[in-house]
């Protein structure tokens, strides 16, 4: 194995951890803030047509005010289903139509729900970091393999397990930075 296969293994490390990293974002992006945002109701799933199918693919999302999220539904006969998927959905969030769109007023956060919030940011957080270690650990294996195997050499070896813990190193920096921006929004800081 020459530089160019260390240089793919990197590559691929990268890649791995940006995807964790991806996830988290969009795990992120579900946990409510005091503002309104329509990826809270990415995990709602309507009852149309026979089949689950998602929120945005029966009605139009939009923020009109920084409380409040409208849902226009794309088939009027859906507003029932719609309203009922929301309420079933467990975001604490209560719905109402006036039979054209459905109103979803975001309530305030009291400060326990923030807490409660926070830990949920750091518990994503941890696991974000657990599967960047875990990419670290089947790269950090690949490498013994192949100095074990004579396919690099012992200087290659070091080099790259170095490599590949700046590459954590960095992806964990991120995110304690998306964390710590997340609980700023929560709490205020």
């Amino acid at each position: 194995m020459d530089v160019i296969d260390l240089k793919g293994l990197f590559v691929e490390v990268n890649k791995r951890m940006k995807t964790a990293l991806d996830h988290l974002q969009h795990e992120f992006a579900g946990v409510r803030t005091g503002r309104a945002s329509v990826t809270i109701l990415d995990g709602v799933h309507v009852e149309a047509y026979g089949t689950k199918v998602p929120l945005n693919q029966v009605a139009g999302l939009s923020i009109p005010e920084p409380t409040l999220i409208v849902a226009q539904p794309f088939d009027p006969s859906q507003i029932g289903a719609i309203e009922k998927a929301i309420r079933a959905a467990g975001l604490g969030l209560n719905p109402s139509n006036d039979g054209k769109v459905v109103r979803i007023p975001l309530p305030a956060l009291t400060e326990e729900r923030r807490k409660e919030l926070s830990r949920l940011v750091h518990k994503l957080s941890e696991e974000g970091r657990n599967s960047i270690r875990q990419v670290r650990r089947d790269a950090n294996e690949r490498l013994k393999k192949l100095l074990k195997d004579h396919g690099i050499s012992e200087d290659d070896e070091k080099k790259g397990l170095d490599e590949v813990q700046k590459i954590t190193d960095s992806h964990i920096r991120n995110i304690d930075d998306l964390q710590k921006k997340k609980d700023g929004e929560l709490l205020g800081k």
